[in-house]
C-alpha cells in the first residue's frame, strides 16, 4: 500500500478552494451517469462516493460508471469498512473524533487493514468532526454519537487539533446531510486558525453565498449533495472559477 499515489491530498494542501460533489451510491442511478455530471457546477474539483450506510457491491459499481465519464478524481467517503475499493482515485481513512464510539474512531479502520493491504489506493488520514446542523442526521444515527454544538466553537478546536495532533492529514467539519443550517464561518476560521493541516466543511451548503462564506473564512475544500441542482448555487461560478 502507497499512501501517497495518485496526488490527492497534494491538490488539496496546494490549491485551496476546492469544491466536491458528494455522490451517495444508494441513490445514484447509472443510466443517466451523463447528464448528472453536466449538471455539476464546471469549478467542480473533485467527486467523493459514499454514504452512511449503502448496500455492498453499490459503492464500487458507482465509482466503475463514473470513471466511463469523468476524469474528476474520485475519493470515496466511507461510511463503513464494505465501501472500500481500488477503482477509487483516494480513501478518506475517516475517524469519527468528535464521538467516543470505538466502532467508528477505530474498528472499522481496524477492518479495512486486510483490503487496503492489497490495493494501489492513496491513503488519507482524516479527522471527522460532526457539528450540529439542526437536525438529526444519518451519522448521528448511524455512528450512535451526538455532534458538537456550534455554541462551543473551543471544543471543537480543541477536537480538531487533538486530531492534527494524532497524526491526520485532514480535518473535515460535517454539519450532516441535509443539515438545517452548515457550519458557522466562525467556527471554519478558528478551526483553520488553529490548525496546520487542510480543512474540508460539509453539510447544509445550497447557496453560492454560503459557499463563497465558508471559503473566506477558511475551507481549503467544500463538499455538497444534490444542492446545485436547485436555486442559486450555479451563479458561484464566477466567484470560485478564478480562485
Amino acid at each position: 500500500m502507497r499512501l501517497v499515489k495518485n496526488g490527492i491530498f497534494e491538490s488539496i494542501v496546494g490549491q485551496g478552494q476546492l469544491l466536491a460533489v458528494l455522490i451517495d451510491p444508494d441513490k445514484f442511478e447509472a443510466d443517466v451517469v451523463s447528464s448528472f455530471l453536466k449538471k455539476i457546477p464546471e469549478f467542480t474539483t473533485h467527486l467523493f462516493v459514499g454514504g452512511s450506510t449503502v448496500e455492498k457491491g453499490r459503492t464500487e459499481a458507482c465509482i466503475e460508471r463514473l470513471k466511463q465519464e469523468t476524469s474528476l478524481p474520485i475519493i470515496i467517503f466511507p461510511g463503513d469498512h464494505s465501501q472500500i475499493t481500488p477503482l477509487a482515485d483516494a480513501l478518506l481513512f475517516l475517524s469519527l473524533i468528535s464521538g467516543r464510539n470505538p466502532e467508528y474512531l477505530i474498528e472499522q479502520q481496524v477492518q479495512a487493514v486486510d483490503s487496503l493491504q492489497n490495493m494501489d489506493l492513496e491513503v488519507i488520514p482524516t479527522g471527522y468532526i460532526l457539528v450540529d446542523g439542526g437536525r438529526e442526521c444519518a451519522v448521528q444515527r448511524v455512528s450512535k454519537t451526538l455532534p458538537m454544538s456550534q455554541e462551543r466553537p473551543e471544543e471543537i478546536v480543541k477536537t480538531a487539533l487533538a486530531g492534527e495532533f494524532s497524526g491526520k492529514k485532514l480535518i473535515y467539519l460535517e454539519a450532516g446531510s441535509g443539515a438545517k443550517k452548515p457550519v458557522s464561518e466562525e467556527i471554519i476560521k478558528a478551526v483553520k486558525n488553529a490548525v496546520s493541516i487542510p480543512l474540508i466543511v460539509g453539510g447544509g451548503i445550497r447557496s453560492s453565498q454560503q459557499l463563497e462564506a465558508a471559503y473566506a473564512a477558511g475551507a481549503d475544500m467544500v463538499v455538497v449533495g444534490t444542492a446545485f441542482e436547485k436555486g442559486e448555487f450555479f451563479t458561484a461560478t464566477a466567484a470560485c472559477s478564478s480562485n
